[in-house]
């Protein structure tokens, strides 16, 4: 499809994608039908590999190269990552040739200097300007400012804007703006702000194609931003202080004013629900995927504040086309504000 020249920016050549927007590396539900279809749309797809199998990696990238033949990214997140498992994993992944790998959390430079001398970009999310400078300096290629409004785990306190700006003034590569955007007006702000595109995470978490439960995808297309909760109240197999947004629930209406200062060492292994066998945790970090059973709505529903634009579950390729007709309609009207001045000068 034909993609419009004004929200074509550097970062579309790096990355080899069409517009400037990416998915992100949500671990679970960004499996290879997301990432191809947001591929294919002309998006930038990633999967989320976090602390999975390098067999699962080979099979998800295996799946994925049938669908589309466009470049994507692994999402990899080596501070929080067992070290054996980190280099199993980030073995399958240069055994494939996966063209780029997306960090999170705190910097790692030997991870990065890794994927690096292997030919493959990477990409860091980051959640304060200290953090972009070291993601930077150990060799990123792209920073990722991720707000206090982004769903899942989150890594700053700042919000999207204030963080973007920060960021972009100071790097010398490109940034890209993540949390809380999931429309065209956002895309175009994302843009004046100096970042060269935006990351969406509920949006695309909210399709067809996202391999969450339908009950996930169906609890954001009934929430407001209003209903998502920061908190690290979901922290079983994260390091302590390692907080998340995610939708309020019953588990987080029984915690009252304490959201936050949980320690995993001291909450209850409590089972809830399965997943193809394997036993989930109450307060554990796991979302619910389409084979969950159980108590779904005592699980972490990840959900960042752009859940109010969510209103449906569509296809990736819808969501790209409204936010790239969104991100069209806004700049036209900025344009005719600007006119309209000018006439009354």
């Amino acid at each position: 499809m034909t993609r419009s020249a004004r929200l074509r920016t550097p970062i579309c050549d790096l990355l080899g994608c069409e517009v400037p927007i990416l998915q992100a590396g949500m671990g679970g539900p960004a499996r290879h039908e997301l990432a191809a279809a947001v591929a294919r749309a002309g998006g930038f797809g990633m999967l989320g590999m976090v602390r999975e199998s390098p067999d699962l990696i080979e099979r998800e990238v295996a799946a994925l190269r049938t669908q589309t033949n466009r470049p994507f990214a692994v999402n990899l997140i080596p501070a929080a990552t067992d070290r054996t498992l980190l280099r199993a994993e980030m073995d399958a992944c240069l055994d494939l040739d996966v063209p780029a790998f997306t960090f999170f959390w705190d910097p790692v430079p030997e991870a990065i200097a890794r994927a690096k001398a292997a030919g493959a970009l990477v990409l860091h999310q980051v959640g304060s300007l200290q953090a972009a400078r070291e993601a930077e300096a150990a060799g990123a290629d792209v920073l990722i400012a991720q707000g206090v409004e982004a769903g899942g785990h989150v890594h700053g306190t700042s919000g999207a804007l204030v963080l973007t700006e920060q960021v972009a003034r100071e790097a010398k590569v490109p940034v890209v703006a993540s949390g809380g955007f999931a429309t065209g007006a956002g895309l175009v702000a994302a843009l004046a702000l100096g970042a060269q595109g935006i990351q969406c995470g509920t949006a695309f978490l909210a399709t067809r194609e996202s391999y969450a439960h339908d009950y996930h995808k169906q609890r954001l297309v009934g929430a407001g931003a209003e209903d998502t909760v920061f908190t690290d109240a979901y922290v079983i197999n994260w390091p302590k202080g390692a907080p998340v947004r995610v939708l309020r629930n019953s588990v987080i209406d029984a915690l009252g004013h304490r959201l936050t200062g949980h320690d995993p060492a001291d909450l209850p292994r409590e089972v809830v629900a399965t997943d193809d066998g394997r036993p989930l945790l109450r307060q554990g970090t796991d979302s619910p995927l389409r084979g969950t059973e159980g108590d779904l709505e005592a699980m972490a529903l990840y959900a960042g504040q752009s859940t109010a634009f969510v209103d449906a579950i569509p296809s990736a390729e819808e969501v790209i086309d409204r936010i790239v007709a969104e991100a069209e309609a806004a700049l036209d009207r900025l344009a005719s504000l600007t006119r309209m001045t000018e006439q009354t000068e």
